[in-house]
Parts: C-alpha cells; structure tokens; sequence
C-alpha cells in the first residue's frame, strides 16, 4: 500500500555544518512547505513550476527562523515519485530542529529509515535492487564499491535479470496454455527453442554466481593478515603500508600483544591489514592470548603476508622454511606472500642466497619505505578485477546471491524435466518458482517483512 502521508527528515549528516538540507515528501509536501516559507518576492510555492529554486524564510507565526532556498520537485518526476521539497538552511543544529519541528506541527511526521528510497520503489521510480543499490552507493569508500554500486543503480544488474525473467515467463505462458489444452494433446512452446532459452539462463545464472566472490571482497575489503616472527617488522610494514605511525614499533619481542587492524585503498580495491602478535613459543599469558588470536586473524584473512627478517637468514633459514610449510599445510587454500624485511642490510650474495632458496620472495625494507610498492602490486594482482574493468554486472548483495543460487536451482530442474519428458505441469510448477526467484531480486514479489529488513539498512533522510 502506497503511503499518503507527508515524511520530513534531515537529509545531509546530523550535526553542525555550513548548510543542512531538510526533505519532506508527500501529497501535502508544498503545501505544507508553503505554509511556513515567506518568499523575498511574495511567491505561492504551489502556484511554482517543478524543479525550481526559491529564495526566502522560514516563519514561525511571526518569528522568522532562517534565510533558506527551497527546490520544488512536483509528483511524479522527483526522487520519491511524489511532491517534494528541500529546504537548504543554515547548519545550526538549532536551526534545524526548530525548522523540523515546526514542520512536525504542520502535519509531517518523521520518517522511518530509508523511507524516502521505499517511497521511490512503491511508486515504481526504482526497482528494488536499484534501491539496494543506492544504500551501497552511499557507504562506498572505495573506486570499485562505487562504480559497482552505480552500474547497478543505474539498472544492469535489474535489465538483465529482468530481460531472462522475460522470456522465461514467455515461455511459461505457453507451457500453462499447453495445460489447458491437455485432451488435445498439442504443443504451443516449440522444445528446442526452450531448451536454448534454459542453456542461456543457466550460462548467464552462473556468471553471476561466480561474480559474487570478487563482488564480496570489493565490497567488504579484503582481509590480509600480517604474521612472522616477534619484532621482524611486522609494525613497521603495516605503518609503511598506511604512511602513517598506526602501530607501536619497538626492538622489544611481544610488543604487539593484540591485533591492530587498519584499511588502504590500493588501485581502487579496499583492504584491511591486519598487524597480529608475532608468532614464537612464550610463558607469558597475555602474549599466549595474543598468539592464539593471530591464528583466528589467519583462519579469517583471504591472504596471508609472512614476514621475516632477512638480514637473520643465515642463521634462522632452516627454522624460517619450517615455520613456512607450517603455514602452507594449515592454510592450504590462502595466497600466501613471503616477504623478507630488512633487506637494506643484505649483500648482494646474501640477496642472491635467499632468492635461490626461495624464488617467490620478495624483499623489502620497511623502515626504509623500499619494496612496499612492490607488495601492494603482488596484492592487487589476487583480485579479479577484468570483470570490473569490462564493465560486467558484478553481484555484492547477499540476497541477490542466495536468489540467484535457488533460481539456477529451478532452472536445472526444468532443463531436466524438458531432457526428461516431464509433464508439462511439472514443469510449468519448477518454472513459476524460478520466476518468483527473479521477482524477488527486482521486486516484483515482495512481503512487508522483506521491505522492512532491507530498508532498515538506509540511514534516515534516504
């Protein structure tokens, strides 16, 4: 049901700032708006074309309580398909609480978390993973988050699950027309073309599966766990990686007795470093938490950064290649980066040395800052980023995912029944349950309660 009543709320971030814009939406919006607002030219807002500035102040009664501009945006062409005005004030918190209170005594009332983007998807202005994606728009912090967030928003991801709904439901139609005419024995949906259509579906469904796992880490951050040996670097490297004094760096072993974790941007993909308490047999309680805790961080961790120092590497290789093949054998299915630190103080036979023993190593001072370019290139390269740069669609959303995964689910059913000779009612009752999973990405079945844990997510003013 669509709602009729007017919302107000603060659309920019709470607090102080050097404008606040206010937003009501609803049937009654400029009225409302226009009955607070006094123009500079004696303007009726009502009377005003949409889409149109105007300059003035907000009375109560007699009191006047700020210069504002209002924008005039006229149902349905405006975000929420509705009236809606924007009042751009002063950022006084006070200014804005007395204004939004004023429009509560006016009619408004507030409105509930993402009730605007609801709005917009009740009166057809977006689809519902539009909608979604205008949530992830909003908490993208990275080049990749966002330019995924704005395909999506702009419709590919919706366009192509829609155009496969499609022609499934095409199909569909003629398979429940089969149906009725079951004594004539006849066939109106030619079997061929159905199963070219189901081969299609099913190329596509998987694609957008396995773009989940690279969508995941884009839009999360990938996890890389920094772990060695006590006082090899490993705070120095993740202050290197940040340019900045994050971690405490002493000469003292054990220094770092808990897990510092920080996030940096590398070639538009976010990662979050994690410095963990070096890894060494200890007496000492609190340490021993720590250890235990750097383990967790590398079950956790999609990449594994070891460091050690290599200017030691004579005397310490052996026990250096056991700790390695440790690692490898617990974590057989994390990258794994071998870095040797510290390699300011090497010759150049010592350098040769370690790289004979073992060829995937990379050397790097930290402290000296040499080497970390290197390390954030050998990071980038983990991800998959040619979806990204193709401009694909690429799923991020976990609903998304799971209703892919039941729809591609429904669809190998209905290639088997159709390589079967199922009946076509069979058929036509594993069909519907496909179409319903692709109504359920774009909204086109719903239930309260589906709206209510999606836009629950949106801040308040979106």
């Amino acid at each position: 049901m669509i709602p009729q009543d007017s919302i107000v709320a603060l659309a920019t971030p709470s607090g102080a700032g050097a404008i606040a814009v206010i937003r009501i939406s609803g049937e009654d919006a400029i009225t409302i708006g226009d009955s607070v607002f006094r123009s500079i030219k004696n303007k009726n807002l009502i009377a005003q074309k949409t889409h149109t500035l105007h300059l003035g102040h907000i009375v109560d009664n007699n009191k006047t309580l700020d210069e504002v501009l209002v924008s005039i945006f006229k149902g349905p062409n405006s975000y929420t398909g509705e009236n809606t005005i924007e009042i751009s004030c002063h950022g006084s918190t006070y200014i804005q609480q007395q204004i939004i209170q004023l429009l509560l005594r006016k009619g408004c009332r507030m409105a509930d978390a993402g009730e605007f983007t609801l709005r917009a998807f009740l009166n057809g202005k977006l689809d519902l993973s539009q909608a979604e994606a205008v949530a992830d728009l909003i908490s993208s912090d990275n080049e990749a988050s966002h330019q995924i967030a704005m395909q999506q928003m702009r419709g590919g991801f919706s366009n192509e699950i829609a155009k496969l709904r499609e022609e499934l439901l095409n199909f569909a139609s003629l398979i429940e027309l089969e149906l009725d005419f079951a004594e004539e024995d006849v066939e109106f949906a030619d079997r061929t073309q159905f199963h070219e259509l189901l081969n299609r579906i099913e190329f596509v469904l998987k694609r957008l599966i396995d773009s989940f796992a690279v969508g995941n880490v884009i839009k999360n951050g990938i996890p890389v766990a920094i772990v060695g040996e006590p006082n090899v670097g490993k705070s120095t490297l993740l202050n290197a990686l940040l340019n900045e004094e994050r971690a405490i760096v002493s000469e003292i072993a054990g220094t770092t007795r808990d897990t510092i974790e920080d996030e940096l941007v590398i070639g538009g993909i976010g990662f979050r470093f994690i410095d963990t308490a070096g890894i060494r047999e200890t007496q000492d309680v609190v340490e021993s938490i720590g250890i235990k805790k750097t383990f967790e961080k590398i079950e956790q961790a999609q990449v594994v950064v070891f460091l050690f120092d290599s200017s030691e590497f004579k005397v310490s290789g052996l026990k250096l290649k056991v700790e390695l093949e440790k690692i490898k054998n617990q974590f057989p299915l994390k990258p794994l980066v071998i870095i040797g630190n510290k390699a300011d103080k090497l010759e150049d036979s010592e350098i040769q040395n370690i790289k004979s023993e073992i060829p995937e190593i990379l050397l790097i001072s930290a402290k000296e800052k040499l080497g970390v370019e290197d390390l954030k290139n050998q990071l980038l390269s983990f991800v998959n980023t040619g979806a990204l740069r193709n401009n694909e669609t690429i799923v991020t959303n976990t609903r998304h995912y799971d209703s892919l995964l039941k729809a591609l689910d429904e669809i190998q059913k209905v290639k088997y029944g159709l390589e079967t000779n199922l009946s076509s009612d069979l058929m036509a009752l594993d069909i519907k349950e496909a179409l319903y999973h692709f109504g359920m990405i774009t909204g086109q079945v719903t239930n309260d309660e589906l709206l209510g844990n999606i836009f629950a997510n949106f801040c308040i003013g979106k």
